[in-house]
């Protein structure tokens, strides 16, 4: 934020600097003179204490001149905290009133406790997230450094959302971005907003955007928006609609320089409301995916940097396609309880196989792939891949659309083809049918029927899927060489790039 050079708690400081230092230097001369010009020797040592005292004071006022930056800085955020706490303490009166008249009827509310952390944790403390590091960078230098972007009339995007699978470190980056700007960082899930009477979730948003820009600039964090920001319909929801519009309001009411950066975090932002999404609020999107192999590299060299392993990470990089981050800190830690358990102090092998066959059998959520399984993913999203032309990984669920206000007939029709281009492909190369992505099914179904019903293109949805499985397996059949190759890169790195493509 910019600073006013007329601040007058920075010219009462500057001041007291300069009136601390005046008196010692005074005090200090007339000490010296009095002790040599006097008529009678003084012997007594409290006139050398006393001297000694001075110099000390003259010394401090120079310190405290030389570092008067960080003292105003350590002054006005004392103050700042103290002006906060007198707030606050008059929020709590006023709560406790509120909570009183909710008593008189029978309702009892429980008080708010919303406070701003510190965090600790930046970007060198999660790896394998380049590309999101890139995109964040921007917002990390804007609360670093406001003046630069507001000269021009810049303003920064009021909310950043970052969409991903659970587990991906979506809070860490959140706090990484917290961290490296060093400002305060208010967390809050979604579901913490959902109360049971009515316009008291309202009132909890309405305290943390106040106490965030109080404390501006500042970062909220809302974890699982999905829980609050849910589309609208026609069954009634009185709270938390009321809390959504609430949060709709808060976001609107305050403008890009304000300091305040709201970030968000969902894995359903298919059931976000349209209102939250639109420019203005949650105007920009970071997508956080699984980590690919090389990824998975890092984080594991991350995990075991300060225990003695006789771990190869690449070839265990390798064997972990699926994992989260979280789940490879969990795999590193389970393996690490496991050499505690067999009294020994290196890590090896024999503990990463037992902790994996513990998350395997435990958690059937997580995708553990042997090899062959690896294979039929990497055909089906190679197959995605070339249809599509586009970049996609290994357990990316969907590929790039097109995405036109007025599609014609022969795009919606490429976009079916890249929803069933996998499971055509491998009908074709591995002579059989699989189970592996009913997502993908229902979708070019979904968007058949409204080729058929909505637009009257065609007359069938039938007969317009099988003449688009057939104008695919022609086309894959024709360049099968060139599949494999696409499947061998996704193999190796877990994700198929535009460049890779012929």
């Amino acid at each position: 934020m910019s600073q006013d050079s007329n601040n007058p708690n920075k010219n009462a400081i500057d001041k007291n600097f300069k009136l601390m230092a005046l008196s010692a230097t005074v005090l200090l001369v007339l000490f010296v003179y009095t002790l040599f010009k006097t008529d009678n020797y003084i012997q007594s040592g409290s006139y050398y204490v006393g001297m000694a005292f001075l110099f000390v004071l003259l010394f401090l006022a120079i310190f405290l001149k030389l570092k008067q930056d960080k003292v105003r800085a350590f002054l006005q955020k004392y103050s700042k905290n103290k002006n906060f706490q007198n707030n606050n303490t008059f929020q709590t009166q006023l709560d406790n009133t509120q909570k009183s008249t909710h008593t008189n009827n029978d309702m009892q509310v429980e008080t708010s406790n919303i406070q701003a952390v510190s965090s600790n944790v930046t970007f060198k403390d999660i790896a394998g997230i380049n590309e999101i590091k890139e995109e964040l960078e921007e917002v990390v230098d804007f609360l670093n450094s406001p003046d630069k972007y507001l000269k021009y009339g810049v303003k920064l995007p009021k909310g950043v959302l970052l969409v991903g699978p659970p587990g991906v470190g979506k809070t860490l980056i959140a706090r990484a971005v917290a961290g490296e700007a060093d400002v305060p960082f208010f967390y809050q899930s979604g579901a913490s907003f959902v109360q049971i009477y009515v316009g008291m979730g309202a009132k909890k948003v309405r305290e943390l955007f106040n106490k965030a820009k109080a404390s501006a600039p500042a970062i909220v964090f809302i974890d699982e928006i999905d829980a609050v920001g849910k589309r609208r319909d026609n069954k009634a929801n009185e709270e938390r609609e009321a809390t959504l519009n609430e949060l709709l309001t808060q976001m609107d009411g305050f403008e890009g320089d304000s300091g305040v950066i709201v970030i968000a975090a969902t894995n359903k932002i298919e059931v976000l409301d349209d209102a939250l999404l639109r420019a203005g609020r949650f105007d920009r999107r970071v997508h956080v995916s699984l980590p690919n192999v090389e990824d998975r590299e890092k984080i594991l060299n991350l995990y075991l940097k300060d225990t003695n392993n006789e771990i190869n990470t690449t070839k265990l990089a390798q064997e972990t396609a699926g994992f989260s981050s979280a789940a490879i800190a969990t795999l590193i830690n389970e393996a690490l309880l496991n050499m505690i358990k067999r009294k020994s102090k290196i890590l090896d092998s024999q503990d990463i196989e037992i902790a994996k066959n513990k998350l395997q059998f435990g958690k059937k959520q997580l995708k553990i792939l042997d090899e062959n399984q690896k294979e039929i993913l990497a055909i089906y999203q190679a197959c995605k891949a070339y249809v599509a032309k586009s970049k996609i990984a290994l357990f990316d669920e969907k590929t790039e659309m097109i995405n036109e206000v007025y599609p014609s007939f022969t795009q919606l029709k490429e976009n079916i083809k890249r929803d069933l281009a996998g499971i055509v492909g491998l009908e074709i190369l591995k002579d059989e049918k699989y189970a592996i992505s009913e997502n993908d099914i229902k979708d070019a179904y979904f968007l058949a029927a409204k080729i058929v019903e909505d637009y009257k293109m065609t007359s069938s949805v039938e007969e317009l899927i099988t003449t688009i499985k057939n104008e695919l397996r022609k086309t894959i059949s024709s360049n099968i060489d060139e599949i494999n190759r696409l499947k061998e890169i996704m193999i190796k790195n877990e994700v198929i790039t535009p460049d890779d493509i012929k």
